[in-house]
């Protein structure tokens, strides 16, 4: 039996499990697989692990939908942050949470003994198109060519821990991203697959973003690629280097400081409901 948290992220929702006394037996692949599952299992884009770490407060383990594990999840971090929080793990407002992608220095906002919103320190942008990794000559890669479906797109490419893609559309409500979101995941150009961004800018600190995630699908928000966004759209001189983005699931305030490199993500997490699994 398996005690469970389910919350979410502007809608990115994941089933997070305590594995801080005792680790899982289970093949975690397949749990993913079962947890997430929304008509036979709970319901979820995946699967989230708290487990002990030597470097840091907590680490943390994410897998997708489809099993695999993915370096790091923004809006998942942020989630984490409020479980270790709320359910007395740590007393702490300032956490250090090692991922994949590295450590993460998380700050709570705390309201009425719970954590409403936490800002998280994402770290620097990573532009080496090798490092990201993309198959391009350009450094940075802000206006690579791909193909999908015989239609080409104009990506800039950058990685939070994870790889993303950013293509501007005319339109991200009309965009059929069902349809292309596959394809470009699995494009030869990236060698790891990659998260889609299809972004509408609206003004310079103001942009609309709909993802096609690397394993998940099309989800209500990401938070790496919401800093991806950031990065990429600044670097192009289209808007500040501090934007608003707007998902599908809410907004997310980004800050990409000049001055150390680093993007800063704010946004809230919420809890939906506990239970076990058996």
């Amino acid at each position: 039996m398996i005690k469970f948290t389910k919350m979410h992220g502007l809608g990115n929702d994941y089933v997070y499990i305590d594995c801080t006394k005792k680790e899982l037996d289970e093949d975690i692949q397949e749990l993913a697989k079962k947890m997430s599952n929304r008509h036979f299992g709970i319901g979820s884009d995946g699967i989230i692990l708290i487990c002990k770490s030597k470097i840091a407060d907590f680490k943390m383990r994410m897998f997708n939908y489809d099993g695999s594990e993915s370096e790091m999840c923004g809006n998942g971090i942020r989630c984490v942050g409020k479980f270790v929080y709320d359910k007395g793990l740590t007393n702490k407002e300032e956490l250090k949470i090692e991922t994949l992608a590295g450590i993460k220095i998380l700050k709570l906002n705390i309201e009425n003994n719970k954590v409403k919103t936490i800002n998280v320190d994402m770290g620097e942008p990573i532009l080496d198109p090798k490092q990201i990794p993309v198959i391009s000559e350009e450094n940075p890669t802000i206006h690579l060519t791909v193909e999908a479906l015989n239609k080409k797109f104009e990506c800039a490419c950058v990685s939070m821990g994870n790889p993303h893609a950013i293509i501007e559309v005319e339109k991200t409500d009309e965009f059929e991203i069902e349809k292309y979101g596959p394809e470009l995941e699995i494009n030869d150009k990236f060698p790891n697959k990659a998260n889609i961004e299809f972004i509408q800018i609206i003004d310079e600190g103001h942009i609309k973003m709909r993802v096609w995630e690397r394993g998940a699908g099309e989800t209500l928000a990401c938070g790496t690629g919401a800093c991806a966004v950031c990065v990429s759209s600044n670097l192009k001189g289209k808007t500040n280097n501090k934007v608003e983005v707007q998902l599908l699931g809410g907004n997310l305030q980004i800050e990409w400081n000049k001055e150390n490199n680093h993007v800063y993500m704010t946004g809230p997490a919420k809890t939906v409901f506990e239970g076990t699994w058996e």
